[in-house]
């Protein structure tokens, strides 16, 4: 097999068809992909990643068409849903069908399904026979790759990365589940809460689950930077009683904190959007510089504010 960074699709639909891993693009972050019904190749993305086998993972698709196969009811709700948001960063929770591996699913009767938004993986997909399963192509608990480099510089030459540029939304898609026609978000993402309830009305939020989560992004330790990281609501107090020494400061919009060793600024001009897409590199920045600290600040808890506020309450736990 070939490895390393590529933008050969048909040499990664090879690798797909041969039961290898794939990191492939998306707007969200990178997936670390492989055919949904080649239960070694899934395997694979659990013992590359050190990931739990009671983790679900979500399901790649190209064509609402494909839904059928995968799901054995469709809600209307979530018809509604896919036809709004896809391709884009929204995963939807159904009930599975029995050609859908248990491996995949965590042993759940229900596949998150979701069609990304990347005109390469969009690509790459309509020219496989398969729908693929692509977690984030990471270490488990570490920060997502929003770029191919982030994936080489953890995984080396062992995994084939498709270079898709760097991603445009920069969070793990929403991911919402049904109960009859209600719908349930179990992920915060690149789909703000605000846009879910102006398509399908109200929505219940189900966060948290250490045992035996519905859906990924569920753990309380999650998108870790390996430096200590402390979210806070006010960065000049929390700067003035740190006793560290090597500080790095994630700010939303200003870089004025002459106290911090490294200050990552997600956007000067206050664009959620902006700062969602910046987030992980910057953290992926500040983890690799030898601070002993990483002080972040809480955004406005508004719009995608909420996801990355998320993200930031995980990676400090």
């Amino acid at each position: 097999m070939s490895s390393g960074i590529t933008t050969d699709i048909a040499n990664c639909r090879q690798l797909l068809h041969q039961g290898e891993l794939v990191a492939i693009p998306t707007e969200t972050v990178y997936g670390l992909a492989a055919n949904i019904y080649d239960e070694a190749a899934i395997k694979k993305i659990f013992e590359t990643k050190g990931r739990p086998l009671f983790n679900p993972l979500i399901v790649h698709i190209h064509d609402i068409g494909q839904l059928s196969k995968l799901a054995a009811h469709v809600p209307e709700n979530a018809l509604k849903l896919a036809e709004k948001f896809w391709p884009g960063p929204l995963t939807l929770i159904l009930p599975k069908q029995d050609t859908i591996s248990d491996l995949i699913t965590a042993g759940k009767e229900t596949v998150g399904i979701r069609m990304p938004n990347h005109p390469l993986t969009l690509e790459l997909l309509k020219g496989l026979d398969f729908p693929v399963a692509a977690p984030s192509a990471n270490p488990f608990t570490r920060v997502s790759p929003t770029s191919a480099q982030h994936v080489a510089d953890y995984f080396g030459d062992t995994v084939t990365v498709l270079d898709g540029g760097p991603c445009t939304v920069g969070l793990e898609s929403t991911i919402v589940g049904f109960d009859g026609e209600t719908p349930i978000i179990y992920r915060k993402g690149g789909v703000p809460i605000e846009a879910i309830e102006q398509c399908v009305g109200a929505v219940k939020l189900v966060l948290k689950n250490e045992k035996a989560p519905e859906a990924p992004g569920m753990l309380l330790k999650h998108y870790s930077p390996r430096t200590k990281l402390i979210l806070t609501d006010n960065l000049e107090k929390a700067l003035s009683r740190t006793e560290f020494e090597k500080i790095g400061v994630l700010s939303f919009y200003t870089d004025d904190y002459p106290k911090a060793t490294v200050v990552k600024v997600l956007s000067k001009s206050k664009s959620l959007e902006e700062a969602a897409k910046n987030l992980f590199d910057a953290l992926h920045q500040l983890d690799t510089v030898g601070l002993e600290v990483i002080i972040a600040e809480r955004l406005p808890d508004k719009g995608l504010g909420i996801s990355i506020n998320d993200r930031l309450e995980r990676a400090g736990n």
